[in-house]
């Protein structure tokens, strides 16, 4: 039978510690269990875990909040001496419960950083009750902590780029992940070839040589920096943006003919033009009765904004197609809007030969930053969970917290 003392040690989490007593707090209305670490842990540097010699009794006896007993709070107190480290100088020691600086367990960190995950800030912090900078301090903590143990760039081959807008005005960040984990790897403030220039420091020479394919859209900010720093890696232009620009070109035919009709005074024409605009979207096999329909009429009643249309869809099947086949296919394709009668699809010719390189890796490999955009939801979702941030680092901190596989278990589980 488990004695008394080693239930209270499993109910606080703290099994690696001497409980030395308890008492209920009147005034505060808490438990207070008053500890001590093992003989082993004790005069450790908190920096280094290293055993030091014992320098002074430091500022006295300590608290750290611990997780609730029910609905009373709970804490735990210790003396807390200061340690002469041969490295670090006089710190206070390391205890076997918290981490450096905290005052809060480990395993209260633990459960509100899973918890800021899962849910809102703001019902965390009435659930724990604390106040919701402590929560952004708690994330950013058990965030650090994290990374110190797990290496997030190791290992890159296949890495995908993009930015996000994570509040109006243009304010944006830098994505890096990798394609073959599928983990959020990186993450920084800002959107240009300084910030993107942070990530290869970060990585360093050794490891950028290493890269073997980019995806990323059209920037020209992410493009330079990659040959500039990772001139090996092969860059593939992400298909998702690049048929986006065939839809495009597309909606610039059809507005074109709806004024045309709109200035000959065909406004019930004009109107119907109008209403067509998600017929010409949408994908054939995704069109309702009524679409087709409407499709149907387009290549009656307008040839050029229908060719427009087969132009689009042509472009589009081309990154469903084998490598060989594809190919084939966008050589043709370009030749075919050259030609064309929509200036459009002309001028979206130029661009693709362009780009047709880049357009051939992806084909080739491929890759897309599909997994990026998918990453970016979840990041969406993070900005509303948290009814927006007002401080970039703590979107970015509780990012990489839920995206990198960061987020601990909660205590007690495996």
């Amino acid at each position: 039978m488990a004695s008394i003392n080693s239930v209270w040690k499993r109910l606080l989490g703290v099994e690696g510690v001497v409980v030395e007593k308890w008492d209920f707090d009147e005034e505060t209305r808490a438990f207070v269990a008053h500890v001590r670490p093992r003989r082993s842990e004790r005069e450790r540097c908190s920096v280094c875990h290293r055993r030091c010699a014992r320098y002074d009794h430091g500022s006295g006896r300590r608290q750290w909040r611990a997780l609730d007993l029910g609905t009373v709070q709970a804490f735990l107190e210790a003396e807390m001496p200061r340690v002469t480290c041969v490295e670090h100088g006089v710190v206070v020691q390391d205890v076997p419960w918290a981490r450096p600086g905290s005052r809060f367990t480990l395993d209260f960190e633990d459960q509100c950083a899973w918890l800021a995950v899962h849910t809102n800030q703001t019902a965390v912090s009435q659930l724990l009750r604390v106040a919701w900078k402590t929560v952004g301090r708690i994330v950013r903590s058990v965030g650090e902590d994290a990374r110190e143990h797990t290496d997030l760039l190791s290992g890159l081959r296949r890495i995908g780029i993009d930015e996000l807008s994570h509040r109006k005005k243009h304010k944006y960040v830098t994505v890096v992940l990798d394609h073959d984990t599928g983990r959020l790897v990186w993450m920084a403030a800002g959107r240009d070839m300084e910030t993107l220039r942070k990530f290869f420091d970060e990585l360093g020479p050794e490891r950028s040589a290493r890269l073997e394919l980019v995806s990323a859209d059209a920037a020209a900010w992410i493009a330079d920096v990659v040959t500039e720093r990772a001139p090996q890696a092969k860059q593939c232009m992400d298909p998702f943006h690049v048929v986006q620009w065939a839809s495009e070109a597309l909606d610039l035919v059809r507005r074109e003919k709806w004024n045309e009709l709109r200035s000959a005074g065909a406004g019930g024409r004009a109107k119907d033009l109008k209403n067509a605009r998600w017929a010409l979207w949408k994908n054939p096999e995704n069109l309702s009765g009524q679409q087709a329909r409407t499709l149907g009429w387009l290549a009656k009643s307008n040839k050029t904004l229908y060719r427009a249309y087969l132009l689009k869809e042509s472009f589009r099947s081309v990154f469903h197609l084998p490598f060989a086949e594809a190919k084939e296919r966008l050589d043709g394709w370009l030749k075919w809007a050259a030609r064309s009668r929509p200036w459009s699809f002309v001028k979206l010719a130029k661009s693709i030969r362009t780009y047709k390189e880049r357009i051939t890796a992806s084909l080739l490999h491929g890759l897309s930053n599909a997994l990026v955009e998918a990453k970016n939801t979840q990041l969406r979702l993070l900005v509303r969970q948290a009814f927006g941030f007002h401080n970039v680092q703590a979107f970015i901190n509780l990012a990489m917290l839920k995206l990198a596989g960061l987020c601990p278990p909660l205590p007690g589980r495996s």
